[in-house]
Order: C-alpha cells, then sequence, then structure tokens
C-alpha cells in the first residue's frame, strides 16, 4: 500500500467550545485529533454565566461577598477545563490557548471569540446539559449554526 504524506493545511486556527458535558468532551476529544492532523492551533473556549442577582432571573436574592465566591468557583472550575484540554492538546501536539469568557449570550460570545482571535472553524457539541434541549439541537449550538461567519463543525 502506498505511504502518502498526510497534510491538511484546511485550518489554521480551531475554536474547541466546551461546557464539561460528555458529550462536549467527545467535541474536545475529535477537535483536537482534527486539529492535529491539520497541523492547527487550538482556541479553548468556555463560556461562564454570571450568576442570577435576582428573583426574576432564576436565583433567590444573596448576598454580594456570596455571589462572588460562586462567581469564583466557577471560574476556577472553568479553568480547570481549559486546562485540561490545554494538556490533551499538548498529548497529540497542539498548541492550545484558553480562553474564559464571562457572558449570559452563550453563542454570541463564543462567535465573538472565534472572530477576536482569527479561528476558521468553531468546533462545539449539538447539545448542553439542559433539561428537554439534550433531545433536540441546543438552542446554543442553533444559534452559532445561524449567526457564525466561520464554518461550524458539530458533534455528537
Amino acid at each position: 500500500q502506498p505511504q502518502f504524506p498526510l497534510e491538511i493545511s484546511m485550518y489554521q486556527r480551531i475554536l474547541i467550545a466546551t461546557d464539561g458535558s460528555e458529550l462536549s468532551d467527545k467535541a474536545v476529544h475529535s477537535g483536537l485529533q482534527l486539529a492535529a492532523l491539520c497541523g492547527a492551533e487550538v482556541v479553548a473556549l468556555k463560556v461562564i454565566p454570571h450568576y442570577p442577582r435576582n428573583y426574576f432571573e432564576g436565583g433567590l436574592p444573596i448576598e454580594a461577598a456570596d455571589i462572588e465566591r460562586v462567581e469564583q468557583q466557577w471560574r476556577a472550575q472553568a479553568q480547570a477545563l481549559v486546562d485540561k484540554i490545554r494538556s490533551a492538546g499538548e498529548g497529540e501536539g497542539v498548541k492550545v490557548s484558553s480562553i474564559l469568557a464571562k457572558s449570559d449570550l452563550v453563542a454570541e460570545a463564543i462567535i465573538e471569540t472565534a472572530r477576536q482571535h482569527g479561528c476558521d472553524l468553531i468546533v462545539m457539541a449539538s447539545h448542553g446539559r439542559k433539561g428537554i434541549q439534550r433531545l433536540l439541537l441546543g438552542s446554543e449550538t442553533q444559534h452559532v449554526l445561524t449567526h457564525s461567519h466561520v464554518s461550524v463543525l458539530v458533534l455528537r
């Protein structure tokens, strides 16, 4: 069987968005493999929501110090998640930059991060962890698909 050099330069910088779910982990793994094949860099992104500030946003009123503590915990968990992706990327020979974005508009944050970092592909899972949306194409994924100006690879 003839050997051909494998050189795919289709993508230069791939944004991999994660929420830490099992399905998202599979998308991360596939995105890193694709980056290794392409010789692409990866931007690993975790979007952190703001803590609900009042009853009308879905939370109970709590002290500002408690909100800050919870948000710091979320940041630490998000940092650990993107650090794990960076380590996995090193194992694949892929350079990974990690980004934490704080926003309640997850899809918009993904699209904007891809634009700011010159990404030519977004890799993400078909849905996150939210209730009935687990059965359907996730609303955040749908929004990225319909509003992104770069290619989107959706994995399930």
